[in-house]
């Protein structure tokens, strides 16, 4: 990232001298200024899209809502565009809002079709909303002020500034937690609200943080052209155009956008000039966007990136880490208290299969209480019921003393609930410091926009990859770690919430044996500092000489319940293991 804005500053100065250096080149000008204008649109579009993983195409609407707002107040109030354009990103802000209050709650491509459907609802809004707009025969606008010697030159600058603010801002939420969030609701949201990401308002937020400066260019492009009608305003080839460029750059990354926006703007004037105009435009859009999909789909910049990382391996050793653990006495288990978690008549069914059949289970605090059973008996389905994964049929869930089973998954957490998976799901694109500080563990604003780079969140970070031994790892991929690394990280991750409770589904699995002695020695001591644990887990040995009490699940029912060697001992658990045909040893 250095290099890149060290290109980017010298780019900016190359930029800001170019008319000083060519005062009179007004078409080189404005072709910047038009490829400057793109980018605003693309990296404002990357918020939602790159960031989010949420594709719109409608987001050129925000450009026209910009452009009608500038012009209807300027010829009401007789003011410079320019002084109103700012109320155009107002205006745009403002839609997105609504829109996205409504749409965004819910997953799936609806979204997409609904951006498309919003732009050609305000194009046809424009149209017939005369009294307002002037319908097709549109707004014109006064000349510019400043003297023809200047020809384009403010025109220049004015979209040159709203593009480095637009970068700013965008690098800006990057860095923040609420930026992280968004990158976890694109890798997987269903995890990013189990660590206490609260998905709706952050796609919302995202939706409308990604709409301001292209509305405010808006005004500042409909005072440029001096003239706006709604089929130019609310064209469906500008959203397209945005998408292309996004795409092209690469979408997620901070340059990549404005990178593709001036290829496809100068690719799009050589076509203007030398192919037969906008019908040759649209031509060429349609198969550049289909070969950037096939054959560049991480755009650009990230395929260099890639490039430049296999021909310059860094020697990085961290694939099989043998962690040495210090030594240090195994902490006394706190006394068990009362119930922290009750689970009262919980119940799922999928069709005609039963997988969690009226269970009641308690889990006392300051235990470490395992949930075994074989195969298929419903362990994972009723963490997800508990964490708020899956909603139940029946039944309630109480934690510290309060009813949860009708909240959402990120409301469970900020109460305290954490929980791992049996696969992990860690954000394998971000780096391993990045899915520490990922997590939220409350709902206030100020911890959304709690800088994820420096300060308090990133020290805590820190604090706990040196808890499980891989600090030194924490600008590495997550994706490139081993399995049982990624399992720790994933504990780490957990922590970060500060939980009172955590749900670790099969911690063991999959790990390397020089692993997991480091892994049970990190929950002992957790365990001794406070932290209650339900543990689902197949390693047998490790059970019983790791938790206490443990309970059995079969067929989606709770068979047994109570001290490891009564459990070990009883019968159903003995037939729910090894079948009906199981017979006691005759001395």
């Amino acid at each position: 990232m250095r290099r890149a804005h060290l290109v980017a500053g010298a780019c900016l100065v190359a930029l800001l001298l170019y008319p000083v250096v060519n005062p009179w080149q007004p078409y080189p000008q404005a072709v910047l200024l038009l490829g400057f204008l793109l980018a605003i649109q693309a990296t404002s579009w990357n918020i939602i899209s790159g960031y989010a993983g949420y594709i719109s195409l409608g987001h050129s609407m925000f450009l026209g809502l910009g452009s009608y707002t500038a012009g209807i107040l300027a010829a009401r109030w007789e003011v410079n565009p320019l002084l109103v354009a700012p109320l155009g990103g107002v205006t745009a802000t403002v839609i997105a809002l609504v829109i996205g209050g409504v749409v965004l709650r819910t997953r799936g491509h609806a979204f997409v079709i609904i951006t498309i459907a919003m732009l050609l609802a305000a194009q046809i809004i424009a149209v017939n909303a005369r009294g307002l707009t002037r319908g097709s025969d549109g707004i014109t606008l006064e000349l510019p002020f400043w003297h023809r010697d200047f020809q384009n030159i403010p025109f220049y600058y004015a979209f040159l500034l709203l593009l480095v603010l637009t970068v700013l801002f965008s690098a800006w939420i990057r860095r923040t937690k609420f930026g992280t969030g968004l990158v976890a609701i694109r890798e997987d949201e269903g995890k990013a609200a189990s660590i206490g990401v609260n998905t709706a308002r952050f796609k919302i937020v995202a939706y409308a943080a990604s709409a301001f400066f292209i509305g405010a260019a808006g005004g500042v492009y409909a005072y440029y052209l001096t003239f706006i009608n709604p089929v130019g305003s609310f064209a469906i080839l500008g959203s397209v155009t945005i998408v292309l460029a996004a795409l092209t750059g690469g979408r997620g990354t901070l340059y990549g956008p404005v990178v593709g926006a001036f290829i496809v703007n100068l690719v799009s004037e050589a076509a203007t000039v030398y192919a037969g105009g906008v019908q040759s435009r649209v031509l060429l859009f349609g198969g550049a966007l289909v070969l950037v999909v096939v054959f560049l789909p991480q755009g650009l910049l990230p395929t260099a990136e890639a490039w430049w990382r296999r021909r310059h391996p860094k020697r990085v050793e961290f694939i099989e880490q043998r962690f040495q653990v210090r030594e240090r006495a195994v902490p006394p288990p706190p006394e068990p208290g009362e119930a922290l978690l009750s689970v009262r008549g919980l119940s799922k069914r999928f069709g005609g299969l039963v997988a969690v059949d009226d269970v009641s289970l308690d889990v006392r605090r300051g235990t470490i209480t395992a949930l075994i059973g074989p195969n298929g008996s419903g362990k994972t389905t009723l963490f997800n019921l508990i964490t708020g994964g899956l909603p139940a049929d029946s039944g309630e869930i109480w934690f510290d003393g309060r009813r949860i089973d009708g909240l959402r998954p990120w409301r469970r957490c900020h109460l305290g609930l954490g929980r791992s998976y049996q696969v992990t799901r860690l954000f394998k694109d971000m780096t391993v410091r990045e899915n520490v500080v990922a997590p939220l563990a409350d709902s206030r604003w100020r911890t959304m926009w709690a800088d994820a780079v420096r300060g308090h969140e990133a020290e805590r970070a820190r604090e706990l990859l040196d808890l499980v031994g891989l600090a030194r790892f924490a600008g590495q991929k997550a994706g490139a770690l081993s399995y049982g690394q990624q399992k720790l990280v994933e504990l780490a991750q957990v922590l970060m919430l500060e939980p009172r409770l955590i749900l670790l589904d099969e911690p063991a699995g999959g790990v390397n044996p020089s692993l997991l002695g480091h892994l049970t020695g990190v929950i002992r001591e957790l365990n001794a500092d406070g932290v209650t644990f339900l543990v689902v887990e197949h390693n047998i040995p490790l059970v019983l000489d790791l938790c206490d009490p443990v309970a059995v699940l079969a067929g989606g029912r709770l068979i047994a319940e109570g001290p490891p060697e009564l459990v070990r001992g009883s019968p159903e658990v003995l037939e729910a293991y090894l079948g009906d045909d199981w017979m006691p040893a005759v001395r």
